[in-house]
Formats: C-alpha cells, structure tokens, sequence
C-alpha cells in the first residue's frame, strides 16, 4: 500500500480541528460578524461555529487561510536572490525608533510603532489596523482603527496571547481609505493571499507591517502568572508583556493598586511552559515573508541577557517598504545602524532556523497518520529539510506522529456557547 500523500483541509472544521487554526480573524470579517471569534477552553480564539459558511464563504477562505497555505508576497523589483531561511529581502539592518520615549516604551525598539506613526502623522495612511489590550479585560487582545497618535501609543506593545487582527479587516476595507496593518506573519499571509479575492486589498492597505513571531501564547500562559500571583483577572487594570525596556518586565497592576513584575528570563525561561498554539509550532513564515518589513528582536544567541537601549532588526522585502524607511528616516522617525547579514540573523533568531529545517519532517509526520498539512509554494521548505541529518529528520516525523496519537494536536469543534470574544 502506498504512503499517504500531503494534503491540505478541506474545510475551516478540519482546520480547526486538526490544530491549524491559529485564530487570525478572517473568518469573522469574511462572513461580516455572523461567525464570530470566541475563546475556547484551550485558551485559543476560533471561529464558531467553525462550520457555519456558505459554500461560497468557504472557497474563499481556504484560498487564504494560514492554516490550508503559506507563501511569500514576492515583490518584482529588483534583489538578491532569496536566502534559504530568510526569504526575499532588499534591506536588512539594526533600526530603532527615532523618539526616545517610544523606543523606551516600546517591546523591542520601537520600529513598528515608529513607521505607522510616521504613515498617519505623514497623511499616508487615515488609520492603522492592529491589536491591543481590551480595555475591560486587560489580559486579553482585540483589534482596533488607530486614527491619532494617542491611539497608536495606547495599543502598541507585544501582545502574547491569543489576537484576531483580521476580524477588522472588513471593516477596515470597507471605510475605502487608505490604511496600514501591523500584525503577525500568519495574518499577513492571509491579507496577500485574501487579496486575490478581494481587490480592495492590494488600492487600500498601503503598508503591511509584522513583527518576526516566536509564537502566538494561548491565555493559560498569562492565566498561570495571575494564578501564581493569586490575582483574578476581575482585579486587572494592567497587563503588560514587555516594553518600558528592551526586552522590559511583564507588569501587572490591579484596581486596588497592587503591582507586580516579572522579569522576560523569569517570564519565558521556561520553554515547556510558553504554551504554544500548535500551528505556530508547525509555521512555515515566522518571518514576514510577505510584509513589505519585518522587525525583529536582535539578541546574539537568541535571548536578553539584561535590558539595552531597544534595538530592533529589520527586514525590508519590497519597493513600497523601502520607500516606507526612507521616508521615515529622512523624518527622523527612525535611526537605521549597521547592516545585518543572513547569517549573522540566523545567530540573532537560532530557534527559527532551527524550525525552518525542521518543518518539511513535522509536515511528513502529519501525513503519515492522515493529518492535513500547509500548503507552502515559495518557501524553500524541502531544500532546507533536505539540509537536516537523516536520524533528525526520522526523530521530527515521528515526535509529530507521536504527538498526533496522543492527542495533542486535536483539537474539539469550538463551543457555540462559549460567547464571543
């Protein structure tokens, strides 16, 4: 009998329930609200009801869900060829942010803050599509149209748990003005992909911003550090993950003034306890590939070893992201050093080296025990798993395998009930 052969979804409910589903929000803008994202026991947002779509509906979806496909937004322009792991790029260099104050508040170096900034303050953009805290429940995201400067500031910041920026993007679109999204790789994946079915899309989102993503959390994460406090979320009036700082304290504040800190190494020093969404264990683009720039932390080996002034390296992949950091530049919004090189990034981001070389085995484990993979033309995903040793690439496929019988990576149809988030 022959080996079963990689296939992808055939639904939103197999995406879900397969543990590719990593909570982007399309599904809600798609069918205009009446499929909702809500939070399911396992502290993930999903669609629900994850089979509630017209046929229509449907089609549309799978051509752009993160969970079914992945692939760059190759920019015609000229650049060098795309390297292995990085993808296509024009520029890659230490950046921060022209202004002191949000390069101190900011979560790395205050990059992505800095360009949408400089597109609303410079009359490109009428607004920016992102995420922030919510307001009534500080720990948790929801997305938001940032029309001033105050607005950018008061939702800026790492957000690590679960975030649905692409529950606006109807919205956003449907405003027809010109706009920005700053969002996670996976998101921005699925803005390239939806825009072949909407052209809105490619006239209205002038700037596509991501940051280079080690993981979207699920809310247990930042539920245990209350529960290790003895804190209730009713108690919140603060949440934060990172910032004040490079990489700065995750800080807790409650409505009895309360405050607590935890340091980055005391927060995620722990790998077993990062509580992963599974899709981003299997994500073929971490990286931004198809942002017109990605901003990065830069540690050497991959982690702080204190707090430093905020330092961010960026990846600009198009025409449209080059002329974004000129501009910028020549505002004195942001400050661009010394160039960065392919390989001095792989030192800068080893963990996402090592899960690029990786994938291509964690994609063959799934299809060995009849699991739906993610479909990845452009992402150089065999030539890299090509590169690993015989033993590891065996141990990979069959750690996934294993991990799929066990029943960790099912996932159950989300609760109609739960409510939406």
């Amino acid at each position: 009998m022959p080996p079963p052969r990689p296939r992808t979804a055939d639904s939103i409910a197999e995406v879900v329930t397969s543990g590719l589903c990593i909570g982007c929000g399309l599904c809600e803008a798609v069918t205009g609200g009446r499929v909702r994202m809500t939070m399911t026991p396992l502290g993930g947002l999903r669609p629900t009801p994850a089979d509630g779509f017209s046929p229509d509906e449907e089609a549309q979806l799978l051509a752009a869900c993160p969970g079914v496909v992945c692939e760059p937004r190759v920019d015609p322009g000229d650049g060098p060829a795309p390297d292995p792991v990085w993808g296509s790029y024009t520029t890659m260099r230490y950046a921060w942010a022209g202004d002191p104050g949000i390069r101190f508040r900011a979560a790395t170096g205050g990059v992505l803050t800095a360009l949408g900034l400089h597109l609303l303050t410079a009359d490109r953009v009428s607004f920016l599509l992102h995420v922030g805290p919510d307001p009534a429940r500080p720990m948790h995201s929801r997305w938001v149209l940032s029309e001033t400067p105050d607005q950018v500031l008061a939702n800026t910041g790492s957000r690590y748990g679960p975030t649905a920026p692409l529950a606006g993007l109807g919205a956003a679109l449907d405003r027809a003005e010109p706009f920005a999204i700053i969002a996670k790789p996976c998101d921005l994946g699925a803005v390239h992909r939806f825009a072949a079915t909407d052209p809105r899309v490619d006239r209205l989102c002038v700037a596509r911003l991501a940051l280079v993503c080690g993981g979207q959390s699920r809310l247990g994460k930042s539920q245990d550090v209350l529960d290790d406090l003895g804190v209730g979320e009713d108690e919140l009036t603060l949440f934060r993950h990172r910032g004040y700082g490079n990489p700065g304290p995750t800080r807790i504040e409650t409505s009895d003034g309360r405050s607590f800190e935890k340091t980055y190494l005391e927060m995620w020093a722990d790998e077993a306890g990062w509580q992963l969404e599974t899709r981003c264990k299997l994500c073929p683009d971490a990286l931004g590939e198809a942002a017109d720039v990605a901003a990065a932390d830069v540690w050497p080996g991959g982690a702080p070893t204190g707090d430093d002034e905020g330092f961010n390296g960026i990846i600009v992949r198009t025409a449209a992201g080059e002329a974004l950091v000129r501009d910028a530049v020549l505002a004195g919004a942001l400050v661009l050093g010394d160039p960065i090189s392919p390989r001095q990034f792989d030192d800068l981001q080893p963990h996402q080296v090592r899960k690029k070389h990786a994938l291509a085995s964690r994609f063959a484990g799934l299809t060995g025990v009849g699991f739906p993979v993610i479909d990845t033309p452009g992402l150089r995903l065999d030539e890299l798993g090509g590169n690993l040793d015989p033993e590891r690439r065996t141990a990979e496929a069959a750690g996934t395998a294993r991990r799929v019988r066990e029943g960790r990576v099912a996932e159950p149809m989300p609760d109609v009930l739960s409510g939406p988030e």
